[in-house]
């Protein structure tokens, strides 16, 4: 499908209920059809890889051709530039998450970029640094410990952050690090009882949500495997 089909496609998917809930739930609902995840996935999945199409399908502005974008997107055609454009068009805190986590961690910008972008002011920027964080902490698998060490000295930093959108992503960037192997576990928990003591709500709450999973028992036990 090229560009025009599929916008005609997600139109004849609309649902204004969805929109709704979705708003709800903090997402922007301007240029927003209401057209699932797993339908643009399912929809990606048909089209496959196409760095043209996921250009125009950004351009289009709609909500969830943002979305799509990300999964067709080649993360080897992707550049710096691109990655700066696109995160400036972040105005939901889904785009921002679905496009870190299904393309920009696949970048080989992603560690320069999460360490860039969580020292920026925007909210949806330092978010994404955040998000890209966690997700590196997943997928990828060639990175050395002494990376993640970094990310753990900036979520320190950032910890005090009270905006929603922050708070939440440097918590899951923090849990996800640590969750990551043994030695980041230990790091993780060391880092959140630091955070603990830092005069912030945003901070004590990170930290406690984080310090609670981390030390649980379905993490160790997974760490043990």
């Amino acid at each position: 499908m090229n560009c025009n089909q599929i916008i005609k496609k997600l139109k004849s998917l609309k649902n204004p209920e969805n929109v709704a809930g979705m708003a709800r739930f903090g997402i922007n609902p301007n240029n927003t059809y209401g057209v699932s995840i797993p339908t643009l996935r399912k929809m990606a999945k048909e089209t496959g890889k196409d760095h043209s199409l996921a250009q125009e399908l950004w351009a289009s502005r709609i909500h969830e051709a943002r979305i799509l974008a990300g999964f067709v997107d080649d993360p080897k055609l992707v550049t710096a530039e691109q990655m700066e454009n696109w995160v400036k068009d972040f105005d939901s805190w889904d785009i921002c998450d679905q496009v870190c986590s299904n393309l920009f961690d696949r970048t080989s910008f992603a560690h320069k970029k999460a360490i860039e972008w969580s020292n920026r002011e925007e909210e949806f920027v330092k978010r994404a640094g955040f998000v890209l964080m966690a997700a590196l902490s997943v997928h990828d698998k060639r990175a050395v410990d002494d990376e993640f060490l970094i990310f753990l000295l900036i979520i320190k930093r950032e910890a005090t952050d009270e905006r929603n959108y922050v708070k939440k992503a440097v918590n899951w960037a923090l849990r996800q690090i640590g969750k990551r192997n043994s030695t980041l576990n230990k790091k993780a928990i060391e880092t959140a009882k630091e955070i603990q003591k830092l005069d912030s709500r945003s901070a004590r709450w990170i930290a406690s949500d984080a310090v609670r999973e981390l030390t649980g028992k379905s993490v160790q036990d997974n760490l043990l495997k």
